[in-house]
């Protein structure tokens, strides 16, 4: 689907992704490996990548393809509660909106997971049965990441246990601005493996990476250990989700998928509270890494307050008028 716009625009970088990639061929995997392939990646123009995404970030889009925007985030939308006063009342309340977003409008689409902490996986896997939403957990000791391999681990298989079919884990960012991508790659594998048959989305926390290039980086180091998405950020750091770090993750897994044939996809999270937020990511998503990207198995928002904004600009377009405040359930 295409309703957004077609891609009109080459890479931020020129130079293609070429070489072994250090897991898929019969090399030594060690820190110098990684470094060498990782930092043999070519360079993010940042100024580039935060004009373009400057640019991205105006178009306009006509009404019919806004109706389509509006519903295809909506199907995007990973709601989400991560607070230490979370009740199974919340969780429960949380899967009873992400069943039915709109209970006016049946026509509104369900949210594609409610993301909540591993201890509450089941009562949202209970609420949610029959419904084929997901239920995704953060574990590895989120947000931090701070505990040893073996309380990660355990974090990762009590989440499967209770519920979850997908995992949110943190990478340990220390090891990684450290220079020791070896650990950061073997605790990924580790973590893929404890997930079973549950998905596994790896959180860069890309406002602690300081740059571009790391960013770059750490995306490609993600998807060699096995990650199926790649995650911008917890939300409980500053900046979390922005379009030219987003930019420079779609540019990675539209790169991956040429150079292994394996498709990764994509969560920006953090930061994200409007309909005009959204639809500039899924104009981002069309452009850089293409339609293919567009549905719920490749792109998410990690969001709470997102789906309220959405379900208003819905309402507005198909009633012509805003409701009151009362119009959507607070979070």
């Amino acid at each position: 689907m295409t309703h957004v716009l077609e891609p009109d625009a080459p890479s931020v970088y020129a130079r293609p992704i070429t070489g072994p990639l250090p897991p898929y061929d019969d090399v030594t995997r060690s820190d110098s490996a990684f470094r060498a392939f990782l930092h043999g990646l070519p360079g993010v123009d940042q100024v580039g990548a935060e004009a373009r995404a400057a640019q991205l970030g105006t178009r306009s889009i006509k009404t019919t393809a806004k109706a389509w925007a509006i519903d295809t985030a909506i199907s995007m939308v990973d709601l989400t509660t991560l607070e230490g006063a979370d009740t199974p009342g919340k969780v429960r309340s949380l899967a009873a909106k992400a069943r039915r977003p709109d209970p006016t409008d049946l026509t509104a689409p369900s949210v594609a997971a409610v993301c909540v902490y591993g201890d509450l996986a089941g009562i949202a896997k209970e609420a949610l049965e029959g419904t084929g939403i997901h239920v995704a957990a953060v574990a590895t000791a989120f947000p931090s990441g701070r505990a040893s391999r073996a309380v990660k681990l355990a974090d990762v298989k009590d989440a499967v246990a209770n519920g979850a079919d997908e995992i949110d884990m943190v990478i340990d960012r220390g090891a990684f601005l450290a220079g020791h991508y070896l650990d950061v790659y073997e605790e990924i594998v580790a973590v893929k493996e404890a997930c079973g048959g549950a998905h596994l989305k790896v959180i860069l926390e890309t406002g602690e990476l300081v740059t571009l290039d790391n960013v770059r980086r750490a995306s490609w180091l993600a998807m060699l250990a096995g990650g199926d998405f790649i995650k911008t950020s917890t939300g409980k750091i500053n900046p979390a989700a922005t379009l030219p770090v987003c930019l420079v993750m779609l540019e990675a897994v539209r790169d991956f998928r040429a150079a292994t044939g394996r498709q990764i996809g994509v969560k920006p999270a953090g930061g994200i509270r409007t309909t005009k937020d959204a639809i500039k990511h899924l104009v981002l998503v069309n452009e850089t890494a293409g339609a293919d990207w567009l549905t719920p198995d490749w792109f998410r928002f990690g969001a709470s307050s997102l789906l309220n904004d959405l379900l208003l600009q819905r309402q507005k377009l198909r009633t012509g008028h805003y409701s009151g405040p009362d119009y959507v359930s607070v979070d």
